[in-house]
């Protein structure tokens, strides 16, 4: 069928096709999990396949030993290398123009402008909507959504999680677990590093430490509280990024105020910490689902003056060692 301005009937397509790696580094750097993420070369692109698969090691060696002199040494077959599978998870958001919109901005110009405010909200609420996957524990939109942060990090205490995550179960698997500690101190200003002392020394184990702490903003607000009388020194790399930032040991400690941590299911505020090492988090975008169109042809709806394009991703943030990740839950406020 035939457009209402034959001139311009290809902008959508071609805008969001021009547009790609620009959205793509837009929605990155709108959350800073996924900023520090790109920045230590954990976003990378997988071509198919059914699931994404994570590669882990989940047990040692056992014919390593001491020997003496002529000793056999054991060589039988070791099982230790296997993979966690994350689903990929779709989104979507269309960009759409009427003709009668097209006939209202008359010249080309004026309609590249139109497009190019389409294109910008189409861009806004696609790093909004990524931004929550990114926090969430993966049951949004009957279970569609991102398998976020906050499934990597459930909040059931570290001996009690028995929940699937990756396809490896927590109950059969405990080197699999998070760590989680809550309740155990009242947090306040005087004395949130304690308890930041406690969730950090059960994430340690030799030279793997958290990097990236993710704060609610009243836990922020305790914490940078207690830094007050103190000299405090930023990561230029990370303050770069575009995020509050400080530091925790040798972690860099980021406010997001739109992660949503502080607030549960139930609409409960609470103190909430992400404690990760982002050595072991990658997202893995699909290489033709990464913030681009859907079809990189005109779309026209059959029965409507109208043309359309669809700008989509597909893929999931994925895990290789959720043992080295955890959450902290100070109080309820």
């Amino acid at each position: 069928m035939a457009f209402a301005n034959s001139n311009v009937s290809d902008l959508i397509a071609t805008g969001i096709e021009s547009r790609t790696g620009e959205i793509a580094d837009n929605v990155l750097g709108n959350n800073a999990a996924l900023a520090m993420l790109r920045k230590k070369g954990k976003v990378k692109t997988v071509s198919g396949g059914t699931s994404i698969l994570q590669e882990l090691s989940f047990n040692v060696n056992a014919n390593g030993g001491w020997y003496s002199g002529a000793d056999l040494l054991p060589v039988q077959a070791q099982d230790v290398i296997s993979a966690a599978s994350f689903q990929f998870k779709q989104y979507a958001v269309p960009v759409i123009v009427t003709g009668l919109e097209m006939l209202q901005n008359a010249g080309k110009e004026r309609v590249i402008d139109l497009v190019e405010s389409r294109l910008e909200v189409a861009e806004s609420t696609m790093m909004n909507d990524i931004n929550t996957g990114i926090y969430s524990d993966g049951t949004g939109s009957n279970g569609k959504q991102l398998t976020g942060l906050l499934a990597t990090c459930p909040l059931t205490a570290k001996a009690s999680q028995s929940d699937t995550y990756g396809g490896i179960s927590r109950s059969t698997w405990s080197f699999w677990r998070s760590s989680t500690t809550t309740g155990t101190t009242i947090n306040t200003a005087q004395t949130c590093q304690t308890v930041m002392n406690t969730q950090w020394a059960t994430q340690v184990r030799g030279a793997d430490r958290p990097d990236l702490i993710l704060m609610d903003q009243l836990y922020w607000a305790d914490y940078l509280y207690s830094l007050q009388a103190i000299q405090r020194f930023t990561e230029p790399g990370t303050a770069d990024l575009g995020f509050p930032t400080i530091k925790f040991l040798t972690a860099d400690v980021i406010l997001d105020p739109t992660s949503g941590l502080g607030v549960n299911a139930t609409g409960v505020t609470t103190k909430t910490a992400l404690f990760l090492n982002t050595k072991y988090l990658h997202f893995r975008p699909h290489k033709d689902r990464y913030f681009v169109p859907l079809a990189p042809n005109k779309r026209y709806a059959l029965n409507q003056d109208v043309e359309s394009q669809i700008l989509a991703f597909a893929g999931n943030l994925t895990c290789s060692g959720a043992q080295f990740q955890g959450r902290n839950i100070a109080t309820t406020t």
